[in-house]
């Protein structure tokens, strides 16, 4: 395991669950993002997904999240995402430790070939739990949206003592409609399965202040780093291939033989 140290930043090389356990610190961190491979089949810097079963995928995921709880604050927030079929289960097993306030679901279109004899798969599942439902960061005006109906149609709320006009915003409700990351988008980078900026600005804007620590655990492109720095947020982000840490650096400013880069 490497330690590569940027102000305001941290990148670890290395394996999710040594890290975890060696390198972070417990109730450090206030907002965890999850995004680990989905054991479907996904090639990674030419390396296949290798797990022998649903159990052994399972009982991984089941390692690093029990590491996770001890790594939150006390009003840390945590959003998982996972495959399809494997969601029940992680949402089952989180149900027991941590409080759900939604289940949200990232869809978006697909230009691709979709299945012919089944209905394809155009979103992906994300949990958003809590350590203390009573006390935990979400910052509602930082993440409104356009409240359609209200705001185009300039409807009246005839409901109200006084009638007035629909808001013209609104949060967000759980499904969440936001383009995936495609070749030659400026954010695109070689990676195949490349979270989008703009999803991770609502999960840190909503989840997260200003100088707060966010996790990512796989970080893959480093999106989760980027919007964080960008957001004026301190991060810390686990990869255990070194062409991903490559890119993690690029895209945080730094280049290899930068002097103010540090590996540990």
């Amino acid at each position: 395991m490497k330690v590569f140290e940027i102000p305001g930043h941290q990148v670890i090389w290395g394996d999710v669950i040594d890290a975890l356990e060696t390198g972070i610190e417990d109730n450090s961190i206030h907002l965890i993002f999850a995004d680990p491979p989905y054991n479907i089949g996904k090639i990674f810097n030419g390396k296949k997904e290798q797990w022998k079963g649903d159990d052994a995928y399972l009982d991984w995921c089941y390692q690093w999240l029990e590491l996770c709880l001890r790594k939150l604050t006390t009003t840390g927030t945590l959003y998982l995402m996972s495959a399809t079929q494997y969601m029940p289960h992680l949402d089952i097993y989180l149900q027991k430790r941590l409080t759900i306030l939604s289940r949200i679901v990232w869809h978006y279109d697909s230009s691709g070939m979709q299945a012919k004899k089944y209905f394809g798969s155009l979103y992906e599942p994300i949990l958003f739990a809590v350590k203390n439902p009573q006390n935990y960061t979400f910052n509602a005006d930082e993440i409104r949206v356009e409240a359609k109906t209200g705001a185009v149609r300039k409807l009246i709320d005839y409901r109200k003592s006084e009638p007035a006009p629909y808001c013209t915003t609104k949060i967000p409700g759980n499904v969440w409609y936001i383009p995936r990351v495609r070749y030659k988008m400026p954010e695109y980078r070689k990676h195949p399965t490349q979270k989008p900026e703009a999803l991770l600005e609502r999960i840190i804007k909503a989840s997260s202040n200003p100088g707060d620590v966010v996790l990512d655990l796989f970080a893959g492109t480093f999106t989760t780093a980027a919007v964080s720095q960008r957001l004026e947020r301190k991060s810390i982000s686990i990869e255990r291939e070194y062409e991903y840490v490559e890119i993690g650096l690029n895209r945080l400013g730094i280049t290899m033989n930068h002097p103010g880069l540090k590996p540990d």
